[in-house]
């Protein structure tokens, strides 16, 4: 069952729904009731046996320099 995240068109709240199908619809906000909230774009993390872990928040991130700023990811939000 897929988890997606929403964010609200009308209040922006954000929130995240557990799909029963892949084909169910977006629910309703949580917060004011309205329908058809914006699907976002999210990523998953994973982390294979015996590696540390290199978080963007210490200053390394794994990506390659295009898609991170000096120092860690520019938009906040590691891609990996």
């Amino acid at each position: 069952m897929p988890i997606y995240e929403y964010t609200c068109r009308k209040c922006g709240r954000g929130f995240e729904h557990l799909a029963r199908t892949l084909s169910e619809p977006a629910p309703k906000c949580p917060a004011c009731g309205a329908a058809r909230p914006q699907k976002q774009f999210s990523s998953f993390s994973a982390a294979v046996a015996g590696q540390k872990a290199t978080p963007c928040s210490e200053g390394a991130c794994p990506a390659a320099s295009s898609q991170c700023g000096a120092g860690g990811c520019a938009s906040g939000r590691c891609p990996f």
